[in-house]
């Protein structure tokens, strides 16, 4: 279990008379890039609420990191970062202002070295005294990525990290992501982009109607379905022909 960084049996979630989650069970190892992926409205954000110890389950357990989200919720908390759909930076603030800023409020030694380390690890050296107000889409992305590695935390989660950024910046995005994965970083990723999941995951879990109904990798993915057709060259199914597929749309194919 050591290698065991996300343990999950059936978590469960509803809001009112809506049963969000149903049953969920899931696994991410340590040193991956773990995708969730769903459509919109699938209970995506709720799993990384409740992972992230922002909202309680109704049912089931989940540990992060070793600890208990329910009973150890500080421990959950000392050892992850949480990025959002949309950059969470202060736009009056210059980036290197931004990053000091989360340093000294996790009381580390020498906040100023850690943004020069950070924003050189993203590429925003030379941006660094400029108010964040001026950047683009991607490199507030890149500083909020930044940010959220200060103290060295050893799992971070992505809830739909490319929301909203346009074509060049999701790559920029997506270059940074693989890179935490490089130097030993955990990630669990929740997407709707299934390019963005092809692109970057080690394992796959698809959520639907409040459970997960297909898990692996993307090899372990397409043997869900028929053997491709042979023409002249063998067509492999897309991710996306694979999801809408074990969703229950097998009229795409």
């Amino acid at each position: 279990m050591k290698d065991i960084a996300i343990q999950v049996t059936g978590l469960q979630k509803s809001y009112k008379a809506l049963q969000v989650l149903k049953s969920v069970d899931l696994e991410a190892t340590r040193g991956s890039i773990f995708a969730l992926l769903g459509s919109n409205g699938a209970g995506k954000t709720t799993v990384v609420r409740i992972l992230t110890t922002l909202l309680k389950a109704d049912g089931g357990t989940a540990a992060v990191n070793g600890y208990d989200v329910a009973s150890q919720p500080d421990g959950v908390r000392q050892s992850i970062s949480l990025t959002g759909q949309f950059a969470a930076v202060d736009e009056i603030l210059t980036g290197r202002e931004n990053v000091i800023m989360i340093a000294e409020l996790r009381h580390l030694r020498n906040p100023r070295q850690v943004a020069v380390d950070l924003l050189g690890r993203f590429g925003l050296t030379d941006a660094a005294d400029r108010r964040v107000s001026t950047y683009s889409g991607g490199m507030r992305r890149r500083l909020d990525l930044a940010m959220s590695l200060v103290g060295k935390p050893p799992l971070i989660f992505l809830d739909e990290p490319t929301t909203g950024l346009d074509p060049e910046a999701r790559l920029e995005v997506w270059k940074t992501v693989k890179e935490l994965a490089q130097n030993g970083t955990t990630v669990f990723l929740t997407t709707q982009y299934l390019d963005e999941a092809e692109q970057l995951a080690d394992r796959i879990a698809i959520l639907h109607e409040g459970r997960i109904i297909a898990n692996g990798t993307l090899a372990d993915l397409k043997k869900l379905l028929p053997p491709a057709k042979v023409e002249y060259v063998e067509k492999q199914p897309s991710l996306e022909e694979i999801f809408l597929a074990i969703i229950g749309h097998k009229e795409v194919l």
